[in-house]
Order: structure tokens, then C-alpha cells, then sequence
């Protein structure tokens, strides 16, 4: 059953902030490798960053008129994440609402659909990751649904999960679990710093990880060094 909710929970403005410090690549790291979308989620042009509370939206296919829908009940600093079911054939977002969620100075936006207007959308220097670009236009004619559980990006996302993205892509941590994820992200920061360190100390990276371990473990080793020949 097609629904339109608000956004009611949203986690803190400084945990936002703190996560977003941490790339995505970290933060996925962290999260064992979960939680990342599909790499053909991308940001329209290099040094995009979007971090903020998801507002989710589900759209028919082809129909951006739930996207308005979220646009119109969207607060500052949202995220719109959209479940366009990766149709790609029209680019459901475009330039003019891009000068309104400036206007209302929203997060960005991700979408595993189209967008267009990508040249206009890069100058205004507003954050779009998506699947595609199409010249086309979205019908407003259609139902869907704004802030339920979607999929984007091969990821399950809830209204107020945490979208980090950045040059790498996207990651979303769920907002129960948002703490937590900040604290394993600075017990990653720090492990990272020190593999920095050993190889700055003399170390190669395979040492450091203790590679040989993970050879023996698999019943291989390293070819002997020529001093050993």
C-alpha cells in the first residue's frame, strides 16, 4: 500500500558530523563490509560529499511526482534516497528542483535511477549520486511512497538512516547502530595509523598485517629470497 509519512526521528547533527569525518571506505570497513551500495552509485562529478538522515522515497517507475512529494516535506540537511527500481530511462531529478532543495538546503540526494540537467546540477554544487543520466523527463502522474523502508543501491535503508557518500560511493549506517559505528570507526582510524607508522618504521604492509599467518593458514608460503637460494 503506497503511503506518504514525515521524517520524525532524525539522529543527532553531531554524530552526522563526526561519522562524516571518516571516508566511506572506512566506515564500510567498519562495518565489515556491510552496508555499502553497488559502485554504480556514483557522485555526478569528483569531490561530491552528502551526509545526513535518509528520507526515503519510492517511486513508480518513471514517475518523479513522489520525489516533489519529498522535496516539498523535506527539512534541512535531509537526504533524499530514492528507490527508483534502477529504471534509468528518464532522469526523475533535474535542475530546477536542485534550486529548490538549495532553497530548503537539503543534504543531496542518491538514486539508483537518472538525473539530468548533470551540468547545471555540478554548478550549483549540489550533491547527486545516482545510477544514470537521461536527457528525459519524469510523468507526475503516479503513486509511491515517501519514508518507508526502500532498497537503493542493493542496500536496505529505513527513514533516518545515516547516508554518508563521497568519492568512493555510498555507505549507510543504520541509525540504531550509529554509536557504535562512530566507535568503530575510530578503532579503525587508529589501526590504520599504526600500519603508517610500521611502514615508515621499516616495515613492508605485508609484515605489518602479518600476512605469512594468513598463507599458512591456506597451507602456502612466500617464494624463498634469493639470500636463502
Amino acid at each position: 500500500m503506497y503511503t506518504i509519512n514525515r521524517l520524525r526521528e532524525r539522529p543527532s547533527k553531531e554524530l552526522i558530523k563526526e561519522l562524516a569525518e571518516y571516508s566511506v571506505a572506512m566506515i564500510a570497513d567498519s562495518m565489515g563490509r556491510y552496508g555499502a551500495m553497488k559502485p554504480y552509485i556514483r557522485p555526478l562529478a569528483k569531490g561530491m560529499k552528502i551526509a545526513g538522515p535518509a528520507l526515503t522515497v519510492q517511486t513508480f517507475r518513471s514517475d518523479n511526482l513522489m520525489l516533489h512529494v519529498a522535496l516539498e516535506i523535506a527539512e534541512e540537511g535531509d537526504v533524499l534516497v530514492v528507490d527508483a527500481g534502477e529504471v534509468t530511462n528518464a532522469g526523475l531529478w533535474g535542475g530546477i528542483m536542485t534550486t529548490m532543495a538549495l532553497k530548503k538546503k537539503l543534504g543531496g540526494i542518491i538514486t539508483d535511477g537518472a538525473v539530468r540537467d548533470s551540468q547545471e546540477i555540478i554548478e550549483a554544487c549540489f550533491p547527486v549520486f545516482s545510477k544514470s543520466i537521461s536527457p528525459l523527463g519524469g510523468f507526475k502522474e503516479s503513486p509511491g511512497s515517501v519514508n518507508i523502508p526502500v532498497s537503493c543501491g542493493g542496500v536496505a535503508v529505513n527513514p533516518g538512516d545515516i547516508a554518508i557518500g563521497d568519492d568512493d560511493g555510498v555507505v549507510v549506517i543504520p541509525k540504531e547502530k550509529a554509536g557504535e559505528v562512530l566507535e568503530l570507526c575510530k578503532k579503525t582510524a587508529v589501526k590504520e595509523a599504526a600500519l603508517l607508522k610500521a611502514i615508515s618504521d621499516g616495515k613492508t604492509l605485508f609484515e605489518a598485517l602479518n600476512l605469512n599467518k594468513k598463507l599458512e593458514n591456506i597451507n602456502m608460503k612466500l617464494p624463498e629470497s634469493k639470500e636463502e637460494l
